[in-house]
């Protein structure tokens, strides 16, 4: 399978370096399953934000014949990028040659650009989507999920998110268990679910002043099946139940409640990748008490039944 990656002056070097490594890897797995090739504006070698310097293979004005997976990259760059003529052109016309188009992080932008996201659902980075939102009311932009497919068009959140986004098109093409074995390979997270939020509980929050809260929130995650309510929680920090719940809002950005329970589900997700515990044990190990109440958190936050999630994701064969 032809996999074309655009790159442009300034681009993020890991939104092109992980999904190639995908690919490469899966072409391990499955001998000649892709062959990645590398497109831009005009013949000059590119350079990444970071300072190195890749080769394109063929220009984007002159690259022809059929792709099955155009890539679009992002980067600090994009802004600019985004008035180049050549690039834009280029994307969209090489989009009418390819069998799906995705992007990685801000990368969005140049696919909105280029006419491709219009009317239809998308992300990207989570600092780009105001931005996406406003330049192009006809995209629907979601900022939470770390990828989304909207029928042939794909979109990813930030730079590793593209890892995840191309775990998911090996997946489509040869299988999870082929995209569990590249995974493995990179030594990366099992293949996220493109529904789970770019959001984890430690990225969602601000880290709290205090030194006590600190340690909680490290209690917290580390015991999920402990009494982790407001009155045990608040004994614990040596507050009153009320003084607790206004200083761990004010310094986390979440309600202790919400919270808890996003961390609860993170811990379900984990044994639900890594073990082989019947839902109602994951339930009771999580501190979520019975498989309802597992199914409606689980749900909540990473938007699939953690029965399905635990027969995508789960780390062992068979």
């Amino acid at each position: 399978m032809r996999v074309v990656i655009v790159v442009h002056e300034g681009f993020q070097l890991l939104d092109m370096a992980g999904p190639a490594d995908v690919f490469a890897t899966a072409s391990l797995i499955r001998r000649g399953a892709y062959r990645v090739e590398v497109t831009g504006p005009g013949r000059s070698p590119v350079k990444a934000h970071g300072g190195v310097t890749v080769t394109v293979d063929m220009p984007i004005g002159e690259l022809d014949g059929k792709i099955d997976t155009l890539l679009v990259v992002g980067g600090l760059s994009v802004p600019e990028r985004r008035h180049d003529k050549e690039l834009i052109e280029g994307v969209a016309r090489l989009a009418g040659r390819a069998k799906r188009v995705a992007s990685v992080c801000n990368g969005a932008l140049i696919l909105a650009e280029a006419g491709l996201l219009d009317g239809r659902r998308a992300t990207t980075h989570w600092l780009a989507a105001r931005e996406l939102a406003e330049r192009h009311p006809a995209v629907e932009v979601d900022a939470d999920p770390i990828y989304i497919k909207d029928d042939d068009v794909w979109t990813s959140a930030g730079v590793t998110a593209g890892i995840d986004l191309a775990l998911a098109l090996v997946a489509e093409d040869h299988g999870h268990e082929v995209a569990r074995d590249v995974a493995r390979g990179l030594v990366v997270y099992l293949h996220r679910p493109g529904g789970q939020s770019q959001f984890s509980t430690p990225m969602e929050i601000s880290m709290p002043a205090r030194e006590s809260l600190r340690d909680l929130l490290v209690y917290i995650d580390s015991n999920p099946a402990e009494d982790l309510s407001v009155p045990a929680l608040a004994h614990r920090a040596g507050m009153s139940e009320r003084h607790f719940s206004r200083v761990f809002t004010e310094q986390s950005g979440l309600s202790p409640g919400r919270y808890v329970e996003r961390s609860r589900a993170e811990a379900a997700r984990r044994l639900l990748e890594a073990t082989d515990h019947p839902l109602d044990t994951v339930a009771r190990l999580t501190g979520l008490g019975a498989p309802e109440t597992l199914y409606r958190v689980f749900r909540r936050h990473w938007r699939v039944s953690p029965g399905d999630y635990r027969r995508r994701f789960h780390s062992r064969k068979g």
